[in-house]
């Protein structure tokens, strides 16, 4: 081939296809990336086509999607923690006050509708409001005697009533947990007089228990003396009061140290013992 045939490209034109070259793997790398995306572990992925919420839900892995047409925004479906203050009244209309801690989780296969109802902030606008409308509309139901002594029992119907809340917009309640309840000063010394006064009533009840015991003791005590001796004036005789002047004789006898008392007079301590 000679010299002729050959077509020269100039600086310019070389210049501009590499250009284009570049171009073009730009657009398909490009190209190539926006035709897939990866779901992380733990959440979820609602599919936008256009703007518009699919009924398909990606999980975790990778996905292919169309490009510049469709794209993914990624909820977390783990385990999230709301902790907030609640103060509420009593059925006897005292303040009560605690702090409320909730476990809860995205339904995985219903994120889509969450999305589309509510978006991404539905803690603040669905889950904190819940928590304060159910913790409300339970402790309505007691006295603030009656939180604390059934704290449990109010714990499971708060839970009861914010699942209901929660579930309606695919959100699934796992645990809640009641810190200890609060009354305002005045309650607070209210029930303290009110201990105090339950135990004083408790020691004047206990004293007055024992006085009646005691008092049924000495009872029974002198029944028992009266009885003993009544049997013993039954059986006095003669012979018995006979027998104890005897007795009482001989001890003396065996007491005297042989010498006859200095005062003239009276009798010895002897009397005839013997037969008659």
């Amino acid at each position: 081939m000679s010299d002729k045939n050959v077509v020269k490209m100039s600086p310019f034109q070389a210049g501009g296809k590499l250009i284009a070259t570049i171009v073009i793997l730009v657009a398909l790398v490009l190209l190539g990336t926006q035709s897939f995306t990866i779901i992380s572990a733990g959440h979820s992925g609602v599919v936008l086509q256009l703007g518009a919420v699919q009924p398909k839900v990606l999980q975790e892995g990778m996905h292919f999607k169309i490009p510049f047409i469709q794209t993914v925004v990624p909820m977390e479906v783990r385990v999230q923690k709301s902790e907030m203050s609640q103060t509420s009244a009593s059925r006897d209309l005292q303040t009560v006050s605690t702090t409320i801690a909730v476990n809860h989780h995205l339904d995985a296969e219903n994120v889509n509708k969450l999305y589309q109802q509510v978006g991404l902030e539905y803690n603040s606008r669905i889950v904190d409001p819940a928590i304060a409308e159910s913790f409300k509309a339970v402790t309505a139901q007691y006295t603030a005697e009656e939180l604390v002594s059934k704290r449990s029992e109010v714990s499971q119907k708060v839970k009861e009533v914010l699942h209901k809340k929660l579930s309606n917009y695919n959100i699934i309640l796992d645990e809640i947990n009641i810190r200890e309840f609060t009354f305002s000063d005045e309650f607070n010394r209210a029930i303290e007089s009110k201990q105090v006064a339950e135990q004083q009533a408790l020691k004047s009840k206990l004293d007055l228990e024992r006085i009646k015991i005691e008092k049924e003791q000495e009872i029974t005590r002198a029944e028992a003396q009266a009885q003993a001796l009544r049997l013993q004036k039954q059986e006095v005789t003669p012979e018995l009061i006979q027998l104890r002047q005897i007795e009482a004789q001989l001890e003396a006898i065996r007491k005297w140290d042989g010498k006859l008392p200095s005062v003239t007079g009276g009798a010895t301590p002897f009397i005839n013992v013997g037969t008659k």
